[in-house]
């Protein structure tokens, strides 16, 4: 249990000098209302409530026997998100929304029990209906890549 308030009060810590760091930003032009250090404020704020409830509440967290364990396969699913985010990231640009999603999207709807036809059915659906909601109702431009030769 004091290990756990440790860990709890070293991460708030840090949210306290992330804090800090982000109050002063300031964008060179302003592209929304209250600007670009808000959303970085208000998850550190969020965060630190969060953890602060963690260091003073009256009892441990304890895992329950119902919950699963944290065995080899689950550390290697863990670790194959994490390798699919950062492909995602590294692809984002070069390849573009679209393509970068089904890439990342296939695989990892396979990982967690897809089968290989409803995965790609609903990876592709899914990227195109999000690259439409972002680009066309909420003027959030994404990245086309290499599609970028289908654009008018």
């Amino acid at each position: 249990m004091i290990l756990q308030r440790i860990f709890a009060l070293a991460l708030l810590a840090l949210c306290a000098v992330l804090a800090v760091m982000a109050w002063p930003y300031q964008a060179a032009f302003s592209y929304e209302p209250v600007g670009p250090r808000a959303y970085p404020l208000l998850m550190l704020g969020l965060m630190s409530l969060g953890l602060l409830y963690l260091a003073i509440r009256p009892t441990p967290i304890v895992r329950k026997d119902d919950e699963p364990e944290l065995d080899r396969d689950t550390l290697i699913k863990i670790s194959a998100c994490v390798g699919l985010l950062i492909v995602f990231a590294a692809t984002f640009e070069a390849l573009g929304f679209i393509l970068s999603a089904i890439l990342v999207g296939v695989p990892m709807a396979r990982l967690y029990g897809g089968r290989w036809l409803h995965s790609a059915l609903v990876v592709v659906g899914m990227s195109l209906f999000l690259y439409w909601l972002f680009d066309r109702v909420m003027d959030v431009p994404l990245p086309l890549g290499l599609l970028d030769v289908l654009e008018n």
